[in-house]
């Protein structure tokens, strides 16, 4: 675990558990040890502390480029924040620019990491789920490892868009965690990685109980995309 994220837990992770004490919903169903992929549903920003709050385990994020582009002070260090957490670069352009985040992660769940995608692409603009993005499918096919679905309920009252943290309200946040899917009889073909795709984001819906819209959010869907 990178110590950066050590210190993230010991401090930001530790005064969300108990200073907002999440309920959390099958963890049972978490690996504890092995390469996984965390799919979730994404209603706030602080859906990914809330999920790294509520695990032991080490996990790489998908964080759009743009934030590794940012200029002057600032930008050096939101880098080497990003760097130091061990997050991984997605660009959201489609094509062989955004292939490379699957590359990157690639050799992370092969070691045995875990890595957290949310297949929508971005956040949902009115708390509805939307249709999922192949990636995250694609990533558990090529490194030969399964999905865990993930429901974050509550995360959008508590740090609704435009607010930079979250309201200090206990018991208001949901993590829900599915049993992992198996991914071995899923193969490259684009039909193939729909059709796992469609079905982890069914596993989702079920743990949110969101309305689900078939279709892409406001974000322009990768070239790739089945």
């Amino acid at each position: 675990m990178p110590p950066l994220y050590t210190i993230g837990k010991l401090t930001v992770g530790a005064s969300l558990a108990y200073g907002w004490r999440p309920h959390v919903e099958g963890r049972e169903n978490v690996p504890r040890t092995g390469g996984v992929i965390f799919a979730g549903n994404h209603i706030s920003a602080a859906d990914q502390l809330f999920i790294g709050s509520t695990l032991s385990r080490h996990l790489a994020y998908w964080v759009k480029a743009d934030a590794y582009r940012l200029k002057g002070v600032g930008g050096w260090i939101t880098r080497s924040v990003l760097n130091g957490l061990g997050t991984i670069p997605v660009e959201r352009t489609g094509g062989r620019a955004a292939l490379a985040a699957i590359d990157g992660a690639i050799p992370v769940l092969k070691a045995g990491g875990a890595v957290v995608v949310y297949p929508e692409g971005t956040r949902s603009p009115d708390g509805r789920l939307y249709r999922g993005r192949s990636g995250a499918a694609r990533l558990a096919v090529l490194a030969g490892v399964p999905i865990v679905p993930v429901g974050t309920i509550g995360t959008d009252k508590l740090q609704p868009k435009g607010r930079f943290l979250p309201k200090l309200e206990r018991r208001t946040v949901t993590v829900k965690y599915g049993k992992p899917i198996d991914t071995s009889a899923y193969s490259e073909d684009l039909s193939s990685l729909r059709a796992l795709t469609d079905h982890v984001m069914s596993e989702i819906q079920k743990l949110t109980g969101q309305e689900y819209v078939p279709r892409y959010s406001s974000a322009k869907a990768p070239k790739s995309e089945a």
